[in-house]
């Protein structure tokens, strides 16, 4: 029986092994995608920082609330319509254009085109004087924006050896996400907005993700048609959504994904208003303690997928929600120093590490693989739609009646919930499924 990895080997072997599996994204010369391994890492990289990026546009709005919300005289029911917005036709552009990547095979056009339009809707946001007028930008965005992480999961579910899925998925994922689109972006566009005013600082947003988009369309390569391999749900009717959703895995992380993006999303939306509106928090610390989930989902996006490959995927999908109580209750009990509550929201905020895993590592490895932007897109998208779109109005509308503490307490009941169903999940990582196969050989 092969001897088990650690975790931190994991990480090492995914990124030597790169080279000699094979391309990210295929070439059309079969040769080559067994080579230039520098190129497979340059590309990981790209997508990683690109979706960074675009959280970074994404986040921006709820970080400078505290400072839109008194000019444009928003009340807490029209922060949460925003924020709503925004995820449903995100969540609409999820499922939509998944589908049309599949169709067409057009990965590398999708996504330049997507992140030139999302960097206008950043600049078209901080010319917005008016909540429609806003509100039509912050919509246009999450169009551009919800394609663009079914595509490249998709090219990392196909390419990237299975054993290493969740590490790969996990860097892709959250990697670039936490640094700069809740780290960097927190604590920046505060810093702007204090200095040169929030419109300003919405105009600076707008410029990396064209940047981004150059860099695209210089670096990644044409791809070719994805080659499917064959799967446990081969014999079933390709592109078949009852197919998938006859999966119980699919259908656990479907809701999974509905609690956790509400939790995500509410977190967002009102966390910044909540400290500086009822814990009195000046807008720097107040960023600062923002930026803190940055760091910890970019930690997570190592050690949380990472450790998924080694452990399994269930066991951290059942602990990660119930931990993440711990963000909600700090923030609204704890009377100690900003750094000690900036430890909590670490801890807690490592959640985010499980959202590669129900969004895209277990599905992928659930259904056939023939489809994979469209599943893929399925669970991201149901997330956005129901979860993303919903919450945030949902937890404006009582914000609005009974307080500000309403969305937080919100957020401890996704977690709760979430934690439980997750015990329904089958476990899929390829090696510990491995590991279990090889037990009874070996005692017999």
């Amino acid at each position: 029986m092969t001897s088990p990895v650690a975790p931190g080997e994991s990480i090492i072997h995914c990124v030597l092994d790169w080279g000699a599996y094979g391309g990210i994204v295929n070439s059309p010369d079969a040769a080559s995608n067994q080579s230039n391994s520098s190129y497979q890492i340059l590309l990981v990289a790209l997508l990683s920082i690109s979706f960074g990026i675009l959280f970074f546009d994404r986040n921006s709005l709820a970080f400078l609330m505290p400072f839109v919300q008194p000019e444009l005289k928003l009340n807490n029911t029209q922060v949460g319509v925003l924020a709503s917005a925004l995820s449903f036709t995100w969540a609409c552009a999820a499922l939509g254009i998944g589908y049309i990547s599949d169709k067409l095979g057009s990965r590398k056009g999708l996504l330049i085109i997507a992140t030139v339009i999302f960097s206008i809707c950043s600049f078209l946001t901080g010319m917005a004087h008016t909540f429609v007028a806003m509100l039509g930008a912050r919509m246009l965005m999450g169009v551009a924006e919800g394609g663009f992480m079914p595509i490249c999961q998709a090219m990392i579910a196909a390419e990237v050896k299975p054993q290493y899925r969740g590490l790969a998925m996990g860097v892709t994922q959250n990697f670039g996400s936490s640094v700069l689109g809740s780290f960097v972006a927190p604590v920046l566009l505060v810093g702007l907005a204090e200095s040169f005013g929030w419109r300003n600082a919405f105009f600076l947003a707008s410029a990396p993700g064209l940047v981004a988009a150059l860099l695209m369309w210089i670096l990644i390569r044409k791809t070719a048609a994805v080659a499917h391999a064959p799967s446990r749900a081969e014999a079933k009717p390709e592109g078949s959504l009852g197919a998938a959703l006859g999966e119980p895995n699919v259908v656990i992380c479907a809701i999974l994904s509905i609690l956790m993006v509400s939790y995500l999303v509410v977190c967002w939306t009102f966390m910044p208003l909540y400290l500086t509106q009822v814990r009195h928090f000046d807008p720097t610390t107040m960023g600062w303690l923002m930026g803190t989930l940055g760091i910890s989902a970019a930690v997570g996006s190592f050690l949380i997928s990472g450790l998924s490959d080694f452990i399994g995927r269930r066991p951290l999908m059942i602990a990660m929600p119930l931990i993440g109580v711990l963000l909600p209750l700090g923030a609204m009990f704890y009377e100690g120093s900003a750094w000690a509550l900036a430890g909590m929201f670490f801890v807690g905020w490592g959640l985010t590490g499980i959202f590669p895993l129900f969004m895209a590592t277990v599905p992928s490895e659930s259904v056939d693989r023939a489809h994979l932007a469209t599943a893929l897109g399925l669970c991201m998208g149901i997330g956005e739609i129901v979860g993303g779109a919903a919450s945030p109005f949902i937890a404006g509308y009582v914000a609005d009646r009974v307080g500000l503490q309403a969305p937080l307490w919100i957020m401890i009941g996704l977690t709760v919930v979430a934690g439980l169903l997750a015990f329904g999940l089958r476990e899929t990582a390829p090696r510990v499924l491995l590991r279990r196969a090889a037990t009874p050989a070996a005692a017999a």
